[in-house]
């Protein structure tokens, strides 16, 4: 399964780079291995600038990869992202092929001005949570959950919560054995319940 996660200017590193580690890990202790396919996809070919000076160089430009099952929109100063339509026009066009789309974080909307959000429950970063409300009224924006699982869309909150939803999402592809080996290898305490009452 081939697994892009979209990059841009100012993305917060770990809302890419524990995607990127979640399903590298989980692809090399799946039977067999090799079960996932992860590529880092920008809006241009050339490096990338993420936040803290961070700089990464993604294999693949949003006209030049493969076939995707699989769409991680990371999140970061998202702002300018939600101003280019052929970027926006890309996460609908592509969505429409994947088995699943992702976000962290404030990727979230990303994929609101998408329109893949509309009369659907997401999350968000805690601190971008009013925002998001009030953005995208026809959203149900909930509260403390570190992700949302939508059916074919699902959301995280912030940062590290890309981990926990990241590890989901690896047990609805590749089953919960498989996620759960993989967050003990990566020494990951994982809350797959995602309740947020225990």
């Amino acid at each position: 399964m081939n697994i892009g996660i979209y990059i841009y200017d100012d993305a917060k590193v770990l809302d890419f780079s524990g995607p990127f580690e979640v399903f590298s890990t989980a692809s090399r202790l799946s039977e067999p291995s090799g079960l996932f396919n992860v590529i880092l996809i920008a809006q241009n070919p050339g490096p990338v600038r993420a936040r803290g000076g961070f700089s990464i160089n993604p294999s693949h430009s949003i006209d030049n990869h493969p076939p995707l099952d699989v769409l991680v929109v990371a999140g970061g100063v998202h702002t300018a992202e939600l101003q280019k339509t052929d970027v926006i026009r890309w996460i609908a066009r592509i969505s429409e092929r994947t088995q699943l789309t992702a976000s962290v974080c404030t990727g979230a909307f990303l994929l609101a001005e998408a329109g893949l959000l509309t009369g659907r429950s997401a999350t968000t970063h805690w601190e971008d949570i009013p925002d998001l409300r009030t953005c995208y009224p026809d959203i149900q924006v909930l509260d403390n959950r570190r992700w949302v699982d939508e059916d074919d869309v699902i959301t995280s909150g912030g940062i590290s919560a890309g981990i926990d939803m990241s590890l989901h999402l690896v047990s609805r592809l590749g089953g919960m054995t498989l996620a759960e080996l993989t967050a003990k290898q990566m020494e990951f305490d994982w809350r797959c319940d995602n309740d947020p009452d225990t």
